[in-house]
């Protein structure tokens, strides 16, 4: 796949699947499934952290189904990912864009969600925990799909396989999480930073940003930019989200 048209293609990559199952009964096969499986376990502690928080708030009964269509939609993507963001995101300015985003979905991560609510509403709030977890993946995953897409090395069926495999790991990290921040509130605050911190790093590493200070500073100074950036994207959310967060809580008459 060299072009955008072909990325875009179905039989493209339906004849990029079906290739991939003729390697099934291969060793190597399975020995690339494990390390597949293995990266995205080590690379998706920041999406478990994000699919924890977006679903703290959804009644118990829809917790699981929020941390199961969450991971299943990060996978699909990372599937997408490896054929058409991962060349999208060298673009100038996108990472910024996608930045931009991820701090605002950092920051709301903070303000409670209202937990009274009846059926449909508590629909609606399920289906926004997804479309925040599919949001922030976008935005997060170009680290875990080029370590992915190097293991799959064009295998789709590898691909497919191996990160479909991990959405059950996936949802148990994030189960994990999301009884740690409901037992110590705190980490909440954490998460939110954790995000900020990958904020900063995602927009100081853009293709414009790091291109200007690399040519105009050097690449050692570009280099230190992204932690100056990534601990200021942290405060800046811990900040912006405690300033929301008072904003929303209820007004002693409210009580």
């Amino acid at each position: 796949m060299h072009s955008i048209a072909q990325m875009l293609d179905p039989a493209a990559w339906g004849a990029l699947l079906t290739r991939g199952w003729t390697e099934l009964g291969e060793t190597g096969f399975w020995l690339a499934v494990v390390k597949i499986i293995w990266i995205n376990i080590l690379l998706s502690g920041d999406n478990a952290v994000v699919i924890a928080m977006a679903c703290r708030g959804l009644p118990p009964r829809q917790r699981l189904w929020g941390m199961v269509l969450g991971a299943g939609v990060a996978v699909v993507l990372r599937i997408v990912f490896t054929g058409v963001v991962a060349s999208l995101m060298l673009l100038p300015y996108l990472k910024i864009i996608g930045g931009l985003a991820l701090f605002y979905i950092a920051a709301k991560l903070l303000v409670p969600d209202d937990p009274q609510h009846d059926g449909a509403e508590a629909a609606a709030y399920l289906w926004r925990a997804v479309y925040i977890v599919a949001v922030a993946d976008i935005i997060m995953s170009l680290d875990n799909v080029i370590a992915i897409a190097a293991a799959a090395e064009g295998n789709m069926a590898l691909l497919v396989l191996g990160l479909a495999i991990s959405i059950p790991l996936i949802v148990a990290g994030a189960a994990l999480i999301m009884a740690l921040l409901d037992r110590f509130p705190i980490l909440i605050w954490a998460g939110a930073a954790l995000l900020g911190w990958i904020v900063g790093e995602v927009m100081s590493t853009d293709a414009a940003t790091a291109g200007y200070l690399t040519r105009s500073f050097g690449a050692a100074f570009a280099h230190d930019v992204v932690y100056v950036a990534s601990a200021t994207g942290a405060v800046l959310v811990l900040i912006i989200g405690g300033l929301w967060r008072r904003a929303k809580a209820p007004k002693p008459s409210e009580v």
